[in-house]
């Protein structure tokens, strides 16, 4: 018999994930894999089955830290564990039985009856397609320049969301018809469907086909939307970029997304930044790196140079004997802090300067420096010559 998987990896979280991540990921396997949506398949049976088994686990305190502690161990009676498992591969969970889905889900009713509009058990739930909720959530991609980021800005921006319809109100139906109740389902949304699996006979529901799970039936559709209750409309909305944002955060405005099913609420808008690169300076964090140059008259005897900032030049005194490759630190003249007090630092690296082409001044004044320190001098130079003759 194959070896359990790691329930973490199963449900493709890290050890350290929260119980909300758990939950996201057991949902997101639950529907992909679950019976209704793949009919007569073993293998997405299977991996049903064991999302099934590895929530249950962690979704409890309890078993969680035990599992965290002992592995599959803590849930083996032949190992001492505290939780037997039953033939079915996850005791606790009688969810399954020779007869269908009977008995108790611990939790897992909720979870799957808000995916798959319920059914299981027989018992009766509203059908998705019927109930109320929530409009979908839409992203928007926009690109604002360095300084907009670093300073906050507002912009508008338009796109297109699914609203109610204003002609029908929503209903999809003709002004001055009605809708009729579906006979197929009884006006519930929902048909029972039995399926026969390795498990047994398996009760489920289903969205009803004739009416689509809305209950009803439109024989005169809405000529603006075309009987689906809802049309695209273009949305102006703005935007408010708070100081300090970085690349690919993205901002949230509420109600601003599709339009809700069923008199649920609005989704959300989802604006994804985008910053544009600085010509100068590099963003790490809230810091700000930028590269300098300065003469090598300024690193040997220090001085006074002009730094830019996102605020405009401001001076700063090199000290003497700088080192090319040398970083200064200037404090507060970085980016805001986003929703926070205070700003990031400026770090300025700077490269010193070694001039390629000399005049015969200069050149004769590097020499007499050369002399002072020491340092070996060219031949041909005009110090060397007088060196030469001096000698003499």
């Amino acid at each position: 018999m194959a070896a359990k998987r790691d329930y973490y990896e199963v449900l493709g979280v890290q050890k350290t994930a929260s119980d909300d991540e758990i939950k996201q990921a057991y949902r997101k396997l639950a529907k992909k894999y679950h019976p209704d949506l793949n009919p007569n398949d073993k293998e997405a049976e299977e991996k049903f089955k064991e999302a099934n088994e590895a929530y249950e686990v962690l979704s409890d305190k309890d078993k969680r830290a035990k599992y965290d502690q002992f592995g599959h161990a803590a849930f083996d009676p032949s190992a001492g564990g505290g939780y037997g498992y039953g033939a079915s591969g996850f005791g606790g969970f009688s969810g399954f039985s020779s007869g269908g889905f009977s008995g108790t889900f611990n939790g897992f009713e909720d979870i799957l009856g808000s995916m798959f509009g319920g059914g299981f058990g027989g018992g009766s739930r509203a059908s998705r397609a019927n109930a109320a909720m929530e409009g979908d959530d839409l992203r928007y991609n926009l690109t604002i320049t360095f300084e907009e980021a670093a300073f906050g800005c507002k912009k508008e921006i338009s796109y297109r969301r699914e609203e109610k319809c204003a002609s029908c109100g929503g209903t999809g139906a003709k002004p001055g018809s009605s809708t009729k109740t579906c006979t197929k389902c009884g006006g519930t949304g929902q048909i029972r469907v039995q399926q026969n699996t390795i498990l047994g006979a398996m009760m489920s529901t289903r969205e009803c086909d004739a009416c689509g799970g809305t209950g009803k039936i439109i024989e005169q559709p809405c000529e603006k939307c075309r009987g689906t209750g809802r049309t695209s409309n273009l949305m102006k909305v703005s935007v408010t970029i708070p100081a300090g944002i970085d690349d690919g955060q993205t901002i949230r405005i509420g109600g601003k997304g599709g339009a809700g099913y069923n008199g649920g609420p609005d989704g959300d808008l989802l604006v994804s930044i985008r910053v544009k690169n600085h010509k100068q300076f590099i963003r790490e964090g809230f810091d700000l790196y930028i590269n300098m140059t300065i003469p090598v008259t300024t690193a040997v005897l220090g001085g006074e140079v002009k730094v830019p900032t996102l605020t405009g030049e401001v001076k700063y005194n090199i000290p003497a004997g700088t080192q090319s490759g040398t970083t200064f630190r200037l404090r507060d003249q970085g980016v805001q802090k986003l929703q926070q007090q205070g700003k990031g630092d400026l770090y300025v690296n700077v490269t010193v300067d070694i001039p390629k082409k000399l005049t015969d001044e200069q050149r004769r004044l590097f020499e007499q420096l050369a002399v002072t320190f020491g340092t070996e001098y060219p031949e041909n130079s005009s110090i060397f010559s007088k060196m030469k003759k001096k000698k003499k």
